[in-house]
């Protein structure tokens, strides 16, 4: 596998890590000490940074650091904007439902 599809497909599996590590919480443990959420949380986001430290390591074999960082913002916009338009969406129905 090519280095820079290979750091991509491990950046977007630990963007999607991310993002269930930062909302899951929300609604698997609401009723739980945030605490509890909080280790709940970095211990999903320890997936996240098995994914993200290879994926940059390998990443770096053929990218600068500025490439990197530019490839990493934009796939987390890529895994983080349609959740966040699927909440919007959904807040827009519920707030406008008969």
């Amino acid at each position: 596998m090519p280095v820079i599809a290979c750091t991509v497909a491990l950046l977007l599996i630990s963007n999607l890590f991310m993002t269930f590590a930062g909302y899951a919480h929300l609604r698997n443990l609401s009723q739980r000490p945030w605490l509890i959420a909080a280790l709940a949380s970095w211990g999903i986001a320890l997936f996240e940074y098995l994914f993200q430290v290879p994926a940059n390591r390998i990443g770096h074999t053929a990218l600068s650091l500025g490439q990197l960082k530019i490839l990493q913002q934009v796939i987390s916009l890529t895994v983080f904007v349609p959740f966040a338009w699927l909440c919007m969406c959904g807040a827009v129905y519920f707030m406008f439902r008969r």
